[in-house]
């Protein structure tokens, strides 16, 4: 690859070139805007708030992102010969696999275990976010297919010019699959739950699409989980105050410290989110005796409610199911969005009206060996994520007929 400021390569062809760029500040914001489904507003691709210049940078400029965390950026920027930016890709190089969501310790591990070298490795991902979006950004008014299609090649092309062992592409739309297989990629899926908004108008029109007997178990949850003098508040926009971010970052780490050890997020970012995007964010608060005890933050796109981090500093029964999803429900029905992604794994999601839904990432393996015992696991693993699917929806709390109502 030839090397300039950040290292530029070459594409085939030659009226085109991909660009590394060390940081998203090698951006202009109004360049990152440019890009289909990264700005609040955009009618035709949505506006997804977790690949925005503000969210992305903000990650960066608090040390939370950054080559001393193992998330050096290596974003790509695909330009015609005249320099015209075509597209990008939010893109990492990562010197470990925390922070990720789609786990691939154990291939890291048999690799190096037969004597091969997996990091550093590229991925392209939005860090510490399991959320569904856009990785392939081509800009408004481009032809989608050619750019997203050199974007994969791209990233293809870098990873075995840098000389690593990979390149993930994860929580990918799945309209960018195909594109993706067809650059080199392996095909992997997984397994989320989300709320759907089917047109209620109230929790209660929810409610009723419930069985009975869960219907009435998830309004006694609800009103245990708000016992002992709970009260719920929603902060947004300038309710957003560094006191509710010193409040919910005691929450954030002292659950996080509990469950992980070291929480990937620090202070610093939570106020830099305040000040850049506070629109695009709700605060689920719980209070009790004046002060608050639990929070959930969660991130407003323009048809989705992104489900996020949770803490507390209190226990209290089903509050947990309360902040994080009962009341990210009411918020989406209210706001009229159309669905609710509450985050990764849980089982427990299906019982409080979250349907399972297909997660999909794509892998690339320079390595023959490695890539043959991948997409072998991964034929055997996608057919599995598919039989489980259909066994979760057909345990959803969802009334199977109409006689079911009461």
């Amino acid at each position: 690859m030839d090397q300039g400021d950040d290292g530029d390569g070459q594409m085939a062809n030659a009226d085109y070139s991909i660009r590394i760029a060390a940081g998203i500040g090698a951006f202009t914001c109004d360049e990152w805007n440019g890009f289909s489904g990264t700005t609040r507003g955009d009618t035709e691709a949505g506006y997804n708030p977790l690949v925005s210049f503000a969210f992305l940078s903000a990650l960066e400029d608090s040390g939370c992102a950054v080559r001393r965390t193992g998330w050096q950026g290596h974003h790509l920027r695909l330009e015609t010969a005249q320099g015209r930016l075509l597209g990008a890709v939010p893109c990492y190089l990562k010197s470990h696999s925390q922070g990720e969501y789609v786990f691939d310790h154990g291939w890291s591990d048999a690799f190096e275990r037969a004597g091969g070298r997996y990091y550093p490795k590229l991925q392209s991902a939005v860090p510490f976010t399991p959320v569904t979006g856009p990785r392939l950004l081509v800009g408004k008014g481009e032809d989608q297919d050619a750019v997203k299609a050199g974007l994969a090649a791209g990233l293809k092309m870098v990873a075995d010019k840098l000389g690593v062992s990979s390149a993930h592409v994860t929580f990918v739309q799945e309209s960018d699959v195909a594109t993706l297989e067809a650059a080199g990629f392996l095909h992997r899926t997984d397994q989320q739950f989300h709320f759907f908004n089917e047109g209620f108008s109230t929790y209660d029109d929810f409610l009723a699409t419930l069985a009975s007997r869960k219907r009435k178990a998830m309004k006694k949850e609800r009103r245990e989980a708000l016992a002992d003098g709970i009260s719920i508040d929603w902060l947004t926009g300038k309710d957003l105050t560094e006191k509710a971010w010193d409040d919910f970052f005691a929450f954030y780490m002292d659950t996080g410290s509990r469950k992980w050890g070291r929480p990937y997020l620090n202070r610093q970012f939570f106020s830099l989110i305040g000040e850049r995007m506070a629109d695009d964010i709700l605060l689920v608060m719980a209070r009790r005796d004046g002060r608050y005890i639990a929070g959930a933050i969660n991130f407003i796109g323009s048809d989705a409610l992104y489900g996020r981090n949770w803490g507390c500093i209190e226990d209290h029964p089903y509050l947990h199911f309360e902040v994080c999803y009962h009341q990210a429900i009411d918020f989406a029905i209210q706001r009229k969005l159309k669905v609710v992604e509450a985050g990764a794994q849980g089982e427990h999601k299906l019982a409080r009206g979250y349907r399972p839904v297909t997660m999909h990432s794509a892998h690339y393996i320079s390595h023959p060996g490695l890539r043959n015992a991948v997409a072998d696991y991964l034929r055997r693993e996608r057919r599995e994520v598919e039989r489980m699917g259909e066994y979760l929806e057909e345990h959803t709390p969802f009334r199977k007929d109409i006689g079911d109502l009461d």
